[in-house]
């Protein structure tokens, strides 16, 4: 049940409706899916589909996969090490995970579970339902994932440098 909880954590955070509104903004703007029309409508219908490829994507990457396969989907920080070797670290974490009793193995969970996600989004993307949308979809989602790994990695640092210096240029002279 604890990944279901991460999987609905990650679906329900703030930045998964703030990505899905800047997704859906610029396939409007770009005219991605013609069928779902302009306007507020046609908004919604982008909307409702990038936060369904969201949702989608983490309850498969993070919750249905790695509990059939045991594997554990979360990420734990290097936390140390030089930058170069903590972005490697970051990156393959796409491709490498540990297994739920510690070991490592390919992960699985991210790569199918991602794959089940964009042939689901099928249902709903009526427009593009070509090979080749689907492997674009897939590194798509592939490149959020990683973006959020390199992301885990490096913000509390960046935060705590950032909060020093603005607590340092905050106190009187």
């Amino acid at each position: 049940m604890e990944k279901f909880g991460i999987a609905y954590a990650d679906s329900s955070d703030r930045g998964a409706f703030v990505m899905a509104a800047a997704f859906a903004g610029d396939e409007q703007l770009t005219k991605a899916m013609p069928s779902y029309g302009r306007g507020v409508a046609g908004y919604s219908r982008y909307l409702g589909a990038a936060y369904g490829d969201l949702a989608i994507g983490n309850f498969m990457t993070e919750a249905i996969y790695p509990s059939l396969l045991h594997q554990d989907p979360r990420y734990f920080r290097h936390g140390a090490g030089s930058g170069w070797s903590r972005l490697f670290y970051a990156v393959g974490r796409i491709f490498w995970t540990q297994t739920d009793r510690g070991g490592s193995q390919f992960n699985f969970s991210e790569l199918i579970g991602n794959s089940t996600a964009v042939a689901i989004s099928n249902a709903y993307s009526p427009d593009h339902r070509t090979a080749a949308n689907a492997v674009s979809k897939l590194g798509v989602q592939l490149g959020l994932d990683t973006a959020g790994n390199v992301m885990k990695e490096f913000w509390p640092d960046l935060n705590r440098k950032l909060s020093r210096k603005h607590r340092e240029a905050a106190l009187p002279k």
